[in-house]
């Protein structure tokens, strides 16, 4: 072989050895470190592997659930929307699949909605229907600050508006979040998940004998993100008054009295956003499971008008 061949062989050969290279590399990146389930995809946002769950075709929904939840959460709202929609139910950074011991500095309301911004970006999803509950509220709502240009409409189940309400009302909520982590964090700390979990829920009134199984399994899985601070982002009312998407609040007849009052002071803040819906029965974080005959509805004649 002359050197001239030689020489455009090489020319040939090493930009493949580096694109196959930078394949392996992003590979590496993105590969999680825990199992998939089967039919679960990942996407490596931020350095990493967010999972989601994707049904359906047409105009994308993006469904954020609340702590202690994942992407199971939705399984009594998937099988009607994504008839229509391209559905995402997203499991957020450190919630199942992995199963996190709590340890590190990334789980905050903002790197979530960064995430869930880049996660956008990368699939390419254009403008979104984006649906929070609770403290996923807190996060669609930052989501929709930091990029109204991404968000086709705003649906916002009983969201955590913490950051809106009085400062002693926020300190005494910190407070109490505090303790709720420090008693998981301990109980973490001496291999008792299940402690931890059924500790955790008592202190929302939750009795752990009386959980379905499913539930359970959920909050046992998703434990030690129960360890975070509580804050809810940094968005005050000048934040909300500058959103031009519709917007559809839902609450809970049996949910606590503060999550109606966090949706009151978000209207105080932007008063042209309507009433919230009331789900039946509804409590909150569960209202979409536990009545999901009226939710499902609700959610659906909303999203046909936009």
């Amino acid at each position: 072989m002359t050197t001239r061949n030689l020489a455009k062989k090489l020319m040939v050969f090493f930009p493949m050895l580096i694109g196959l290279s930078s394949f392996l590399s992003l590979s590496a990146t993105a590969a999680p470190k825990w199992p998939i389930p089967e039919g679960i995809k990942t996407v490596e946002v931020n350095g990493y592997p967010m999972a989601y769950q994707e049904t359906g075709s047409g105009i994308p929904i993006v469904l954020l659930h609340a702590t202690t939840q994942d992407y199971r959460t939705w399984d009594t709202l998937i099988p009607d929307i994504s008839k229509a929609y391209r559905t995402i139910a997203v499991s957020l950074r450190h919630y199942y699949p992995e199963k996190w011991d709590g340890v590190g500095n990334d789980f905050t309301v903002d790197q979530h909605a960064s995430d869930i911004a880049a996660m956008i970006k990368k699939l390419n999803l254009g403008k979104v229907h984006l649906l929070g509950n609770s403290r996923g509220g807190s996060i669609a709502v930052t989501v929709a600050n930091l990029h109204p240009e991404g968000i086709r409409t705003l649906i916002l189940e009983e969201p955590n508006m913490m950051p809106l309400m009085p400062a002693a009302e926020m300190q005494q909520w910190m407070a109490a979040a505090k303790a709720r982590a420090e008693k998981v964090r301990a109980n973490l700390g001496t291999g008792g998940r299940e402690k931890a979990a059924r500790e955790y829920m008592a202190s929302w009134g939750a009795d752990w004998e009386k959980l379905p199984d499913r539930l359970k399994q959920v909050v046992l899985d998703n434990i030690g993100t129960c360890t975070e601070s509580g804050e809810r982002g940094q968005f005050g009312c000048a934040e909300i008054q500058r959103f031009n998407f519709p917007i559809l609040l839902v609450g809970g007849e049996k949910s606590q009295k503060v999550y109606g009052e966090m949706i009151a002071t978000m209207r105080q803040c932007k008063p042209d956003i309507p009433a919230p819906i009331i789900v039946p029965k509804g409590g909150h974080a569960m209202m979409h499971r536990q009545n999901p005959e009226f939710f499902n509805k609700v959610f659906l004649d909303f999203l046909k008008l936009h």
